[in-house]
């Protein structure tokens, strides 16, 4: 099933058309003007899963939020505000980023599940990883998308979806 999955995922990559770069950064400049955010710079990086929109600006605790909920509505705003403004289906992903926060709480979050994906391996079990969202699990499904010991597989509905990450060693018998 999990290869399924990243075949799924990969078919899905290829056939997203690229987004207006341009047209993205006039809408978060026009969104970041209306609220009134001082922004030093904006700028834009070539990430090998999806372009980020990097705004670098001293008033990031607006923009940023209570653990990143105002970042996330601003990255779901924006992508549905540049779904209106042209046709956003099969459109490739991207992402904003505010003084490189959603950088740092990806590689924690790809720190934590190496360390994990270890432990699953040394104990030769599947480890659960606590709730997250649909961005971060695909973070995780990609971090060991070639992985030769350990797989990953979402499991759960809504808020309470997670990534448990399988042991799939030599003989094990683990899950895909």
């Amino acid at each position: 099933m999990n290869e399924e999955n990243q075949q799924k995922q990969q078919h899905a990559k290829e056939t997203r058309r690229p987004i207006d770069r341009a047209l993205i950064r006039k809408l978060l400049t026009d969104v970041l003007e209306r609220l009134q955010i001082t922004v030093e710079a904006l700028e834009e990086i070539d990430h090998p899963a999806h372009p980020i929109f990097l705004v670098k600006t001293p008033d990031s605790a607006v923009l940023i939020g209570n653990r990143g909920e105002s970042l996330q509505a601003l990255n779901y705003l924006l992508r549905k505000m540049v779904e209106q403004e042209g046709d956003g289906e099969g459109m490739e992903q991207f992402l904003v980023d505010v003084n490189h926060y959603q950088s740092k709480k990806i590689d924690e979050l790809r720190q934590k599940a190496l360390m994990l994906a270890e432990r699953a391996r040394l104990f030769k079990h599947d480890v659960e990883m606590s709730p997250m969202s649909a961005y971060e699990r695909m973070i995780v499904h990609a971090t060991f998308a070639d992985h030769p010991d350990v797989g990953t597989e979402s499991q759960g509905e809504g808020k309470f979806r997670r990534v448990v990450i399988k042991y799939k060693g030599s003989g094990s018998g683990g899950g895909t």
